[in-house]
């Protein structure tokens, strides 16, 4: 059994995530509400009745673009492409998933039957307790919004929550355990503290940017989700200029929805537009997004059961995060607790 903090390294170099690791622990912690009680009921979880959020398309800005949501009487989360009616719905978990290249792109069947960027929409399974939903969309193509998902989380408190009488499945990992990705980053999945079903996130990122380091700790509840929600995705002020110059000629940059209003811009130095969630005088706009609506996405195709545990991820995207899922289960490294 491995005695470093990272545990057994499935996948990656061993001297790397050590180096790592080091960096990862000089990073000083900007912000901790761990200790917070998760209020997730003990039983499944469902909403009581349908509600919407409308907003442009993230791919094609100048379409409106609705996402419905509704309960659902089978576990786990689901799309359905109403402009796909001979298709069956895809279910939100790590066995769907087509690719993370740019974001987390689910596939069931044809081709044809997608869902792009769900990041920011599957996160709130994870971030919110929510155990079966089904999502319906006229098109691949989702809503992009100004205030992260703080939108979807409204929609979603407008439908209420309905706690069923099935008891929730709760899923860990049977020990400690660890993948190294490029650039030095790493996931690390330890098992719940003894007793405890939450989970707990360590996150740091590291930009040369005037986003810089940033960590913050939390237990996951749906206060603190709330809270991270409204981060926005960041850019760099060179794809922002790419964007509007050499990208106008390429239709998947020309018709992305990115506005100064609904992304973050870092320059080398400063932002160029205003940052969110200050605290200390310093924006963790960045970092809370990276845990919120990137992480716990992934976590969140762990299909119809929610994950207990501690987390931790420095540096890391959505191609590490997935990459990390479908291990625990090629390797069955998940046990039911």
């Amino acid at each position: 059994m491995s005695t470093e903090p990272w545990g057994e390294l499935v996948e990656g170099d061993q001297s790397l995530i050590r180096d790592s690791w080091r960096k990862f622990e000089s990073i000083p912690i900007d912000m901790d509400r761990t200790g917070e009680k998760d209020a997730f009921s003990p039983g499944e979880t469902t909403i009581m009745s349908p509600a919407s959020a409308t907003g442009p398309g993230t791919f094609f800005r100048r379409a409106q673009r609705t996402l419905v949501f509704e309960p659902s009487p089978k576990p786990g989360w689901w799309f359905k492409r109403e402009d796909l009616p001979e298709c069956l719905p895809i279910e939100v978990s790590v066995h769907n998933v087509w690719t993370t290249a740019r974001n987390i792109v689910l596939c069931c069947g044809s081709p044809h039957n997608y869902m792009r960027m769900v990041e920011h929409i599957v996160a709130l399974k994870a971030g919110l307790g929510l155990d079966r939903l089904m999502i319906r969309m006229a098109s691949g193509d989702p809503p992009l919004f100004e205030r992260g998902s703080a939108d979807l989380v409204e929609a979603l408190d407008r439908a209420g929550i309905r706690t069923l009488d099935t008891p929730a499945r709760y899923v860990a990992v049977r020990k400690t355990v660890s993948v190294a990705g490029p650039n030095g980053s790493f996931l690390v999945f330890c098992p719940p503290r003894e007793g405890s079903r939450s989970l707990e996130v360590d996150c740091a990122v590291d930009f040369k940017s005037a986003i810089g380091r940033q960590r913050i700790r939390f237990t996951v509840t749906p206060d603190a989700f709330r809270h991270g929600a409204q981060a926005r995705t960041n850019t760099t002020l060179g794809m922002m200029i790419y964007a509007r110059t050499i990208g106008l000629l390429f239709a998947d940059v020309r018709n992305l929805g990115y506005t100064t209003r609904n992304i973050l811009i870092a320059g080398p130095r400063r932002y160029y537009n205003e940052p969110r969630l200050v605290h200390n005088g310093k924006s963790l706009e960045a970092v809370w997004h990276r845990a919120t609506l990137d992480l716990l996405a992934a976590i969140a195709l762990i299909p119809a059961a929610r994950f207990a545990g501690r987390v931790f991820s420095y540096k890391a995207g959505h191609t590490l995060d997935v990459r990390m899922i479908r291990l625990l289960h090629e390797r069955d490294l998940l046990a039911e607790i």
